[in-house]
């Protein structure tokens, strides 16, 4: 057995710009060092390949996600009532709750609506020919989603994104980016203290059946506030970051686009694509419960804290045949973007409605995209796009 003092080591600073803007030849490098590889700087052995990515996801009795953050400060402040951190039976509570509501079925009688949403927006976009995909369209779209779904005041809607942006850095690790963040965790408390409450929010939504859920004895009450900003944060940020890559990577392989065109049953796979091809969140935490055995030649030991690369093992060659492809074809439901298992992202299925119905938007007016370099947006787990300008053609 590999003792674990010789198991592959890396220096390289996952949370840098520099990586941030070019990550996947470092991934490369990680996975071929080894199936777990010690980050020196962070103290935290990284998990770069899908299988072994998939295992800790799906393990949540082997693998803890109560430290997901990569700094104690956030872990420490953040609610036992989180779904993100919490065990079973509490999860199960919490999450039968959200997917009364989020289930792509329970979603059903939404999506008329919001693919009339979709036409509307892109369709006035279309107009001008010229727009920024990023600021007017992937940022606009979900957050009037989310918005109206979880009956959210009208109010404050427009910092939401900021806010959510702001914590998602607080999971990092301790670098300028988290402490430039973790003081505004408390413009997200005050939000949730005024706006996520029971009166503010509107009679029938998702938010207000959540409250109801807590009055029927299905989640404790204190758990409420947290859970309707699950939905926030299930159905937001990391939807704003996969619209814009679709547009950006449409306009960068126009022989995709074209196939579209051709064939719009190839919508659900291309969405799943522009998720496996870049993924929105890049890594979360967790920490290893009982001695972890990889590959039978080393050995983790309990308390051993994991960085699980979801941006890794998404183009990883041991699953994907040429995983640096972008490739709408491609057979791609096992991708990694939504996490997997117990704490998989409780919102994908309306992230993917939403993905979806924008795609066949800009296919019903648009021949071709032609876009302007972007500008990456930094944040210490998400990967996602500032601004992108693109020109839209309809001949």
């Amino acid at each position: 057995m590999q003792s674990i003092a010789t198991t592959p080591r890396s220096d390289v600073d996952i949370f840098s710009e520099d990586v941030m803007a070019a990550p996947y030849p470092v991934f490369q490098q990680l996975r071929d060092a080894g199936p777990v590889v010690h980050l020196d700087r962070f103290g935290v052995y990284a998990v770069p390949r899908y299988q072994q990515a998939r295992d800790v996801l799906a393990d949540w009795e082997s693998f803890s996600s109560a430290d997901i953050a990569f700094n104690n400060d956030f872990n420490e402040y953040m609610s036992d009532f989180s779904i993100l951190r919490s065990d079973p039976p509490l999860h199960d509570a919490m999450r039968n709750t959200l997917a009364a509501k989020l289930a792509r079925r329970a979603l059903r009688e939404q999506e008329p609506a919001i693919s009339r949403r979709a036409k509307d927006i892109v369709g006035r976009l279309v107009e001008q020919g010229s727009f920024d995909a990023v600021t007017d369209l992937a940022r606009r779209f979900p957050v009037e989603i989310v918005g109206d779904l979880i009956g959210l005041p009208e109010d404050g809607r427009e910092d939401l994104l900021r806010m959510v942006d702001a914590n998602f850095n607080c999971f990092g690790p301790d670098n300028e980016r988290t402490r430039a963040s973790l003081p505004r965790r408390a413009e997200l408390a005050d939000y949730m203290r005024v706006s996520v409450t029971r009166e503010n929010l509107a009679e029938g939504s998702m938010g207000r059946a959540v409250y109801e859920a807590a009055d029927a004895g299905a989640i404790p009450a204190q758990a409420a506030p947290w859970l309707v900003m699950a939905y926030v944060t299930a159905g937001m940020d990391t939807t704003v970051h996969a619209l814009g890559h679709a547009v950006w990577l449409m306009a960068e392989h126009p022989d995709q686009w074209e196939l579209l065109r051709t064939d719009r049953s190839l919508v659900p796979p291309a969405f799943r694509e522009v998720l496996r091809y870049e993924s929105p969140v890049q890594a979360f935490g967790r920490t290893v419960r009982t001695d972890w055995t990889v590959e039978e030649d080393v050995t983790l030991p309990a308390g051993t804290k994991l960085a699980v690369l979801f941006g890794s093992a998404n183009r990883d060659e041991r699953r994907w045949p040429d995983p640096e492809r972008f490739d709408v074809t491609r057979d791609n439901i096992g991708h990694l973007a939504f996490g997997y298992g117990l704490h998989g992202c409780a919102g994908q299925a309306l992230a993917r409605i939403e993905g979806e119905a924008i795609l066949n938007a800009l296919l019903d007016n648009v021949t071709r995209i032609e876009a302007d370099a972007p500008v990456r947006h930094f944040n210490n787990v998400l990967r996602g796009l500032e601004s992108l300008p693109v020109t839209v053609f309809t001949d």
